[in-house]
């Protein structure tokens, strides 16, 4: 996935600045696919050039103004199209799994570490995830908010259940993370109590 289909679907739901998209991709696309802003802004530039997305200037303040970025229609079919792409799977890499095939030659108190800290990683990322699924279940999450006051009533069930389908996917792989690291911890203990003499 390029970063343009990620702004381009924040877009969607409303126009905004710069400064807005990298706050609101911060707060919603950011969690499936992270960005700094410094690849945010260019990002920008460039779908303007190709007529992906629209500035405009708008006053602010009173001596002011700032760009305003409005999806085009060249940007929505673009987005449609790139929505019904089938994926192509990047090769997996895990180092924290690659790591657990050779504890063997770390010490019992550094694998600890090592599973422990992953457990708690994953389990924030549930606690955050989880958060999220709540904001956008009660519509008070800003992006939620936005999307349901610019699209038909009919089609708030179906933005709405979406976003969290999303999320749970997410909550259950770090679950299933989280799961991983505790049998690796009890492995440990059991490890260790066979090799007790």
């Amino acid at each position: 996935m390029s970063l343009r289909y990620a702004i381009l679907a924040i877009l969607t739901a409303a126009p905004l600045t710069g400064y807005e998209t990298a706050k609101r991709f911060e707060g919603s696309v950011g969690h499936v696919w992270h960005a700094p802003d410094s690849q945010i802004y260019p990002e920008l530039r460039r779908m303007e050039a190709e007529a992906l997305i629209e500035g405009r200037e708008e006053r602010w303040g009173s001596n002011r103004l700032k760009t305003r970025y409005y999806i085009t229609a060249e940007g929505e079919a673009d987005f449609r199209t790139w929505m019904s792409t089938p994926l192509k799977y990047a090769p997996w890499r895990d180092v924290a799994h690659m790591q657990a095939a050779y504890f063997e030659w770390a010490d019992p108190e550094s694998v600890r570490m090592h599973l422990e800290q992953h457990a708690q990683h994953y389990q924030e990322q549930i606690d955050q995830w989880t958060r999220q699924v709540r904001d956008i279940e009660s519509h008070e999450h800003p992006m939620i908010a936005a999307r349901l006051q610019r699209y038909p009533a009919e089609q708030h069930e179906r933005i709405v259940a979406f976003k969290s389908f999303a999320y749970d996917g997410l909550i259950r792989l770090a679950q299933a993370e989280v799961d991983w690291a505790n049998r690796g911890l009890t492995l440990l203990e059991e490890l260790k109590a066979d090799q007790t003499p």
